[in-house]
């Protein structure tokens, strides 16, 4: 069940890379603006083992964002009870990150370890508010805090006002206490579909807004149902009432889609035509079709090939 949340968790991100932006931000204090690029690194890591076949770690991300200044994280989602070993796997997949990229000068060996964070979806009493790393050298103690995010202690209108759309899909693990009484009793369950119904207007109102795209919106929507449909497992009612919400938007989200290209290659035809008429200028176009002026820009470039 675990690999299915950590999937839907990397399918986000790598498909809407930007979203994690907001989330770093309120991890780590962060004042990033949205702009800055964010790149991947590879999530397999061979651990070294003396006398043993080196082991494959597979880290949820390990990434860096560039803007000021250049920093590097990594993030692990995690669905089940703490149980003490998660910092050692954390400190392993730190270790090797830093290893990956070490620097050898002069006899000197220089690592520099990730800005590290978990984020739980599920909260329970043993989950603390953040984990600890002290590594004791013969040249001294270093320790510093890992930070712990708990999904589910943030609110609908957190996730919105903060900008973390990037939890939605897992925003269902707020609520899986009263799954059964929202699968027993119509009334309770027509307040989650409300809920569900809000997240919906929540998405087309920013997309309208153009803080997000039609591509972003989407796959939330597609990755929240996926979640969706894992957790509610036992719960038929519930999959079939907040289920058929989700699975409705996402098919209007997609015709809507297909509509929006069709629109799309209509202005490039009519751009087209008044390009081969030739008495318009190429900013007259663009104002009259709708399309930006590089559009009409590479639309001429296409006709004088």
């Amino acid at each position: 069940m675990a690999n299915i949340y950590d999937g839907a968790f990397r399918t986000i991100l790598n498909d809407c890379r930007q979203l994690i932006i907001p989330v770093i931000n309120e991890i780590f204090d962060e004042r990033y603006t949205g702009e800055e690029e964010v790149q991947f690194f590879p999530n397999e890591h061979f651990l070294d083992q003396q006398d043993e076949a080196d082991r494959e770690r597979i880290t949820d991300t390990n990434f860096r964002i560039i803007g000021k200044t250049v920093k590097k994280y990594h993030l692990e989602c995690e669905s089940s009870l703490p149980d003490g070993k998660i910092a050692v796997r954390l400190f392993e997949y730190d270790a090797q990150i830093a290893l990956d990229e070490g620097e050898v000068t002069e006899e000197t060996l220089t690592v520099t370890f990730p800005h590290t964070a978990v984020l739980y979806l599920r909260a329970y009493k043993k989950t603390p508010d953040k984990m600890k790393y002290m590594i004791v050298t013969p040249g001294g103690t270093v320790a510093y805090d890992v930070p712990i995010m708990k999904v589910q202690t943030y609110s609908l209108s957190d996730l919105f006002d903060k900008r973390l759309l990037f939890l939605i899909p897992f925003y269902i693990f707020s609520h899986e206490k009263g799954f059964p009484k929202y699968n027993s009793n119509e009334q309770e369950l027509e307040k989650l579909k409300a809920e569900y119904q809000e997240i919906l207007a929540g998405l087309d109102d920013l997309e309208r807004q153009e803080v997000i795209g039609a591509f972003d919106k989407r796959t939330i929507i597609e990755i929240s149902g996926d979640v969706l449909r894992e957790i509610t497992k036992k719960y038929e009612n519930i999959q079939k009432g907040v289920g058929d919400i989700m699975g409705g938007a996402l098919i209007e989200t997609e015709a809507r889609t297909i509509l929006n290209r069709g629109k799309k290659e209509a202005k490039k035809e009519t751009a087209l035509r008044m390009l081969k008429r030739g008495k318009l200028t190429l900013e007259e176009i663009a104002e009259d079709t709708g399309l930006s002026i590089s559009e009409v820009r590479e639309l001429a470039e296409l006709q004088t090939i």
